[in-house]
Protein backbone atom coordinates (compact mmCIF):
# COMPACT_ATOMS: atom_id res chain seq x y z
CA UNK A 1 0.00 0.00 0.00
CA UNK A 2 1.37 3.44 -0.97
CA UNK A 3 1.82 6.17 1.70
CA UNK A 4 -1.08 8.11 0.19
CA UNK A 5 -3.33 5.05 0.28
CA UNK A 6 -2.31 4.45 3.90
CA UNK A 7 -3.26 8.02 4.83
CA UNK A 8 -6.64 7.63 3.13
CA UNK A 9 -7.31 4.35 4.90
CA UNK A 10 -6.39 5.83 8.30
CA UNK A 11 -8.58 8.87 7.66
CA UNK A 12 -11.50 6.66 6.64
CA UNK A 13 -11.13 4.50 9.69
CA UNK A 14 -10.96 7.53 11.97
CA UNK A 15 -14.09 9.01 10.41
CA UNK A 16 -15.95 5.72 10.60
CA UNK A 17 -15.19 5.48 14.30
CA UNK A 18 -16.85 8.87 14.64
CA UNK A 19 -19.94 7.47 12.92
CA UNK A 20 -19.83 9.16 9.51
CA UNK A 21 -21.75 6.83 7.14
CA UNK A 22 -19.49 4.46 5.20
CA UNK A 23 -21.62 4.85 2.06
CA UNK A 24 -21.11 8.61 2.17
CA UNK A 25 -17.33 8.23 2.47
CA UNK A 26 -17.21 5.79 -0.45
CA UNK A 27 -19.11 8.26 -2.62
CA UNK A 28 -16.71 11.04 -1.62
CA UNK A 29 -13.88 8.94 -3.03
CA UNK A 30 -15.70 8.56 -6.36
CA UNK A 31 -16.28 12.31 -6.57
CA UNK A 32 -12.94 13.70 -5.39
CA UNK A 33 -10.40 11.05 -6.36
CA UNK A 34 -6.92 11.97 -5.18
CA UNK A 35 -8.28 15.05 -3.35
CA UNK A 36 -10.29 12.85 -1.00
CA UNK A 37 -7.83 13.18 1.86
CA UNK A 38 -8.19 16.98 1.91
CA UNK A 39 -11.96 16.68 2.09
CA UNK A 40 -11.95 14.08 4.87
CA UNK A 41 -9.41 16.03 6.95
CA UNK A 42 -11.64 19.12 6.67
CA UNK A 43 -14.35 17.32 8.65
CA UNK A 44 -11.97 17.30 11.62
CA UNK A 45 -10.81 20.91 11.20
CA UNK A 46 -12.45 23.73 13.14
CA UNK A 47 -13.48 26.48 10.74
CA UNK A 48 -12.06 29.93 11.20
CA UNK A 49 -14.82 32.53 11.54
CA UNK A 50 -15.30 34.68 8.45
CA UNK A 51 -16.93 38.10 8.58
CA UNK A 52 -17.74 40.84 6.15
CA UNK A 53 -18.24 44.55 6.78
CA UNK A 54 -21.69 45.87 5.91
CA UNK A 55 -21.30 49.14 3.92
CA UNK A 56 -25.06 49.76 4.00
CA UNK A 57 -24.95 50.74 7.68
CA UNK A 58 -21.44 52.01 8.34
CA UNK A 59 -18.18 53.06 6.75
CA UNK A 60 -16.16 49.81 6.52
CA UNK A 61 -12.99 51.66 7.50
CA UNK A 62 -14.61 52.80 10.75
CA UNK A 63 -15.95 49.28 11.44
CA UNK A 64 -12.48 47.86 10.88
CA UNK A 65 -11.01 50.24 13.46
CA UNK A 66 -13.69 49.20 15.95
CA UNK A 67 -12.84 45.53 15.42
CA UNK A 68 -9.15 46.16 16.01
CA UNK A 69 -9.99 48.02 19.22
CA UNK A 70 -11.54 44.72 20.38
CA UNK A 71 -8.09 43.14 19.74
CA UNK A 72 -9.52 40.88 17.04
CA UNK A 73 -6.86 39.80 14.56
CA UNK A 74 -8.15 39.84 11.00
CA UNK A 75 -6.75 38.40 7.77
CA UNK A 76 -8.25 39.90 4.60
CA UNK A 77 -9.44 37.72 1.75
CA UNK A 78 -7.69 39.46 -1.13
CA UNK A 79 -10.24 38.57 -3.81
CA UNK A 80 -13.25 39.67 -1.68
CA UNK A 81 -13.31 43.32 -0.64
CA UNK A 82 -14.39 43.85 2.95
CA UNK A 83 -14.18 40.15 3.92
CA UNK A 84 -11.87 38.87 6.70
CA UNK A 85 -10.92 35.66 8.47
CA UNK A 86 -10.59 35.79 12.26
CA UNK A 87 -9.20 33.41 14.86
CA UNK A 88 -11.42 30.62 16.09
CA UNK A 89 -11.18 31.84 19.68
CA UNK A 90 -12.68 35.21 18.67
CA UNK A 91 -15.95 33.76 17.35
CA UNK A 92 -17.91 34.26 20.57
CA UNK A 93 -16.63 37.80 20.98
CA UNK A 94 -17.71 38.63 17.44
CA UNK A 95 -21.25 37.22 17.69
CA UNK A 96 -21.83 39.00 21.00
CA UNK A 97 -20.33 42.31 19.91
CA UNK A 98 -22.32 45.51 19.46
CA UNK A 99 -21.09 45.60 15.84
CA UNK A 100 -22.82 42.28 15.16
CA UNK A 101 -25.99 43.32 17.00
CA UNK A 102 -26.18 46.53 14.96
CA UNK A 103 -25.69 44.65 11.68
CA UNK A 104 -22.39 46.33 10.85
CA UNK A 105 -20.68 42.95 10.56
CA UNK A 106 -22.09 39.62 9.39
CA UNK A 107 -20.55 36.20 9.96
CA UNK A 108 -20.78 33.92 6.94
CA UNK A 109 -18.67 31.14 5.46
CA UNK A 110 -16.62 32.42 2.50
CA UNK A 111 -17.97 29.63 0.27
CA UNK A 112 -21.44 31.10 0.73
CA UNK A 113 -20.15 34.57 -0.16
CA UNK A 114 -19.06 33.33 -3.58
CA UNK A 115 -22.60 32.86 -4.87
CA UNK A 116 -23.97 36.44 -4.66
CA UNK A 117 -20.65 37.90 -5.74
CA UNK A 118 -20.45 35.71 -8.84
CA UNK A 119 -24.05 36.53 -9.72
CA UNK A 120 -23.02 40.22 -9.63
CA UNK A 121 -26.34 42.12 -9.47
CA UNK A 122 -26.42 45.72 -10.69
CA UNK A 123 -28.33 48.82 -9.55
CA UNK A 124 -31.80 49.04 -11.09
CA UNK A 125 -32.17 45.31 -11.80
CA UNK A 126 -34.86 42.95 -10.56
CA UNK A 127 -33.26 40.14 -8.58
CA UNK A 128 -34.81 36.95 -7.18
CA UNK A 129 -33.41 35.04 -4.20
CA UNK A 130 -35.42 31.85 -4.51
CA UNK A 131 -34.58 30.11 -1.20
CA UNK A 132 -33.41 33.10 0.75
CA UNK A 133 -33.37 32.33 4.51
CA UNK A 134 -31.54 33.14 6.70
CA UNK A 135 -30.77 36.14 4.48
CA UNK A 136 -26.97 36.46 4.43
CA UNK A 137 -26.77 36.02 0.67
CA UNK A 138 -29.76 38.33 0.22
CA UNK A 139 -27.89 41.11 2.02
CA UNK A 140 -24.86 40.46 -0.20
CA UNK A 141 -27.08 40.78 -3.27
CA UNK A 142 -28.44 44.10 -1.96
CA UNK A 143 -25.05 45.75 -1.40
CA UNK A 144 -24.04 46.30 -5.08
CA UNK A 145 -27.61 47.33 -5.93
CA UNK A 146 -27.11 50.44 -3.74
CA UNK A 147 -30.81 50.69 -2.91
CA UNK A 148 -31.84 50.84 -6.58
CA UNK A 149 -33.89 48.13 -8.22
CA UNK A 150 -35.95 45.41 -6.57
CA UNK A 151 -34.89 42.34 -4.66
CA UNK A 152 -37.45 39.58 -4.05
CA UNK A 153 -36.58 37.17 -1.21
CA UNK A 154 -38.63 33.95 -1.14
CA UNK A 155 -38.77 31.46 1.73
CA UNK A 156 -41.25 28.66 2.32
CA UNK A 157 -40.59 27.78 6.00
CA UNK A 158 -42.34 30.20 8.35
CA UNK A 159 -39.77 30.19 11.17
CA UNK A 160 -36.92 30.71 8.72
CA UNK A 161 -38.92 33.44 6.95
CA UNK A 162 -39.26 35.53 10.13
CA UNK A 163 -35.60 35.03 10.97
CA UNK A 164 -34.71 36.24 7.47
CA UNK A 165 -36.86 39.35 7.89
CA UNK A 166 -35.12 40.16 11.18
CA UNK A 167 -31.66 39.74 9.61
CA UNK A 168 -32.56 41.97 6.66
CA UNK A 169 -33.93 44.69 8.94
CA UNK A 170 -30.81 44.59 11.11
CA UNK A 171 -28.61 44.90 8.00
CA UNK A 172 -30.49 47.97 6.76
CA UNK A 173 -31.58 46.51 3.41
CA UNK A 174 -34.23 48.81 1.94
CA UNK A 175 -35.05 47.47 -1.54
CA UNK A 176 -36.12 43.92 -0.59
CA UNK A 177 -39.64 42.46 -0.58
CA UNK A 178 -40.05 39.18 1.33
CA UNK A 179 -42.47 36.45 0.25
CA UNK A 180 -43.57 33.52 2.40
CA UNK A 181 -44.25 31.03 -0.39
CA UNK A 182 -43.00 27.90 -2.11
CA UNK A 183 -40.24 28.80 -4.57
CA UNK A 184 -41.38 26.04 -6.92
CA UNK A 185 -44.41 28.17 -7.90
CA UNK A 186 -42.57 31.45 -8.52
CA UNK A 187 -41.65 30.82 -12.16
CA UNK A 188 -45.24 30.10 -13.11
CA UNK A 189 -46.42 33.30 -11.40
CA UNK A 190 -43.68 35.63 -12.68
CA UNK A 191 -42.37 34.24 -15.99
CA UNK A 192 -39.49 36.10 -17.63
CA UNK A 193 -39.36 38.84 -14.99
CA UNK A 194 -35.95 38.78 -13.29
CA UNK A 195 -32.53 39.84 -14.51
CA UNK A 196 -30.78 37.49 -12.08
CA UNK A 197 -31.82 34.58 -9.87
CA UNK A 198 -29.94 33.08 -6.93
CA UNK A 199 -30.91 29.54 -5.99
CA UNK A 200 -29.02 28.36 -2.92
CA UNK A 201 -31.03 25.16 -2.93
CA UNK A 202 -32.05 23.30 0.24
CA UNK A 203 -29.83 20.22 0.34
CA UNK A 204 -28.42 17.39 2.43
CA UNK A 205 -25.72 19.75 3.84
CA UNK A 206 -22.87 17.29 3.28
CA UNK A 207 -20.34 20.13 3.13
CA UNK A 208 -21.06 20.96 6.76
CA UNK A 209 -20.44 17.55 8.29
CA UNK A 210 -18.17 17.64 11.35
CA UNK A 211 -16.36 14.67 12.85
CA UNK A 212 -17.36 14.17 16.47
CA UNK A 213 -20.67 16.01 15.95
CA UNK A 214 -23.17 13.25 15.07
CA UNK A 215 -26.08 15.66 14.72
CA UNK A 216 -24.29 17.24 11.72
CA UNK A 217 -24.57 13.99 9.73
CA UNK A 218 -27.12 11.84 11.56
CA UNK A 219 -29.82 12.81 9.05
CA UNK A 220 -27.79 11.63 6.03
CA UNK A 221 -29.01 8.82 3.79
CA UNK A 222 -29.39 8.26 0.08
CA UNK A 223 -33.12 8.73 0.62
CA UNK A 224 -32.39 12.23 1.96
CA UNK A 225 -30.14 12.97 -1.04
CA UNK A 226 -32.78 11.82 -3.54
CA UNK A 227 -35.57 13.68 -1.73
CA UNK A 228 -33.50 16.89 -1.81
CA UNK A 229 -32.79 16.37 -5.50
CA UNK A 230 -36.51 16.10 -6.33
CA UNK A 231 -37.17 19.50 -4.74
CA UNK A 232 -34.07 21.02 -6.33
CA UNK A 233 -35.13 19.96 -9.83
CA UNK A 234 -38.45 21.75 -9.45
CA UNK A 235 -36.83 24.82 -7.92
CA UNK A 236 -34.28 25.28 -10.71
CA UNK A 237 -36.96 24.96 -13.40
CA UNK A 238 -39.02 27.57 -11.52
CA UNK A 239 -36.00 29.87 -11.34
CA UNK A 240 -35.22 29.51 -15.04
CA UNK A 241 -38.82 30.21 -15.93
CA UNK A 242 -38.73 33.38 -13.81
CA UNK A 243 -35.52 34.49 -15.56
CA UNK A 244 -35.77 36.87 -18.50
CA UNK A 245 -33.85 36.35 -21.73
CA UNK A 246 -30.22 37.34 -21.22
CA UNK A 247 -30.50 36.79 -17.47
CA UNK A 248 -28.33 34.64 -15.23
CA UNK A 249 -29.11 32.05 -12.57
CA UNK A 250 -26.55 30.97 -9.98
CA UNK A 251 -27.29 27.48 -8.62
CA UNK A 252 -25.44 26.34 -5.52
CA UNK A 253 -25.60 23.82 -2.69
CA UNK A 254 -23.45 22.85 0.30
CA UNK A 255 -23.65 19.22 -0.82
CA UNK A 256 -21.07 17.04 -2.55
CA UNK A 257 -23.58 14.63 -4.13
CA UNK A 258 -23.84 14.79 -7.95
CA UNK A 259 -27.55 13.90 -7.59
CA UNK A 260 -28.03 17.32 -5.96
CA UNK A 261 -25.66 19.17 -8.25
CA UNK A 262 -24.69 18.14 -11.80
CA UNK A 263 -27.71 15.86 -12.20
CA UNK A 264 -30.06 18.70 -11.21
CA UNK A 265 -28.50 20.93 -13.89
CA UNK A 266 -28.63 18.04 -16.37
CA UNK A 267 -32.34 17.56 -15.65
CA UNK A 268 -33.01 21.25 -16.33
CA UNK A 269 -31.05 21.21 -19.59
CA UNK A 270 -32.90 18.09 -20.71
CA UNK A 271 -36.31 19.51 -19.82
CA UNK A 272 -35.69 22.81 -21.59
CA UNK A 273 -34.19 21.06 -24.61
CA UNK A 274 -33.94 23.12 -27.78
CA UNK A 275 -36.76 25.47 -26.75
CA UNK A 276 -34.55 27.54 -24.43
CA UNK A 277 -30.85 28.18 -25.05
CA UNK A 278 -29.00 27.90 -21.73
CA UNK A 279 -25.23 28.36 -21.40
CA UNK A 280 -23.15 27.04 -18.50
CA UNK A 281 -20.64 29.81 -17.83
CA UNK A 282 -17.07 29.21 -16.73
CA UNK A 283 -16.23 30.08 -13.12
CA UNK A 284 -12.51 30.84 -12.69
CA UNK A 285 -12.22 30.04 -8.96
CA UNK A 286 -9.12 28.51 -7.37
CA UNK A 287 -9.05 25.52 -4.98
CA UNK A 288 -11.89 23.83 -6.82
CA UNK A 289 -12.70 20.71 -8.81
CA UNK A 290 -14.34 21.05 -12.20
CA UNK A 291 -17.89 19.77 -12.55
CA UNK A 292 -18.37 16.09 -13.32
CA UNK A 293 -19.27 15.00 -16.85
CA UNK A 294 -19.68 11.34 -15.87
CA UNK A 295 -21.26 9.81 -12.80
CA UNK A 296 -21.68 6.12 -12.04
CA UNK A 297 -21.68 5.14 -15.70
CA UNK A 298 -23.89 7.99 -16.90
CA UNK A 299 -22.46 10.45 -19.44
CA UNK A 300 -23.48 14.04 -18.68
CA UNK A 301 -23.58 17.22 -20.76
CA UNK A 302 -19.96 18.34 -21.36
CA UNK A 303 -20.96 21.91 -20.46
CA UNK A 304 -21.20 20.80 -16.83
CA UNK A 305 -17.40 20.88 -16.65
CA UNK A 306 -17.78 24.64 -16.15
CA UNK A 307 -19.44 24.09 -12.77
CA UNK A 308 -17.11 23.89 -9.74
CA UNK A 309 -16.81 22.25 -6.34
CA UNK A 310 -15.07 24.37 -3.71
CA UNK A 311 -12.72 22.10 -1.77
CA UNK A 312 -13.16 22.46 2.00
CA UNK A 313 -10.33 23.53 4.30
CA UNK A 314 -9.90 25.44 7.57
CA UNK A 315 -11.94 28.36 6.23
CA UNK A 316 -14.12 27.15 3.35
CA UNK A 317 -17.03 24.73 3.49
CA UNK A 318 -17.49 22.26 0.66
CA UNK A 319 -19.71 23.98 -1.91
CA UNK A 320 -21.03 23.51 -5.46
CA UNK A 321 -21.61 26.42 -7.86
CA UNK A 322 -22.98 26.60 -11.40
CA UNK A 323 -23.77 29.81 -13.30
CA UNK A 324 -26.35 29.56 -16.09
CA UNK A 325 -27.24 32.17 -18.70
CA UNK A 326 -30.60 32.07 -20.49
CA UNK A 327 -30.57 33.38 -24.06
Amino acid sequence: MTPRATIRKMSHERELREGVPAEFLARLGEIHGERLHQVVVSFETAKRPCLWLNPILADPAVTLIALRELHIELEPLEWMTGVYLARGRDREMLVHSALFERGEIYLQNPSSLLAPRLLAPRPGEEILDLAAAPGGKTIQLAVPMAGRGRLAAVETVKTRFFRMQANLRRAGVSNVVCYLMDGRSVGRKTPGRFHRVLLDAPCSSEGRFRAGEPRSFRHWSMHKVRDSARKQRRLILSGLEALRSGGRLLYCTCSFSPEENELVIQHALDRLGAEVDVSVLDLPITNTLRGLTRWQGKVLDPRLENAVRVLPDEAYDGFFLCLLEKR
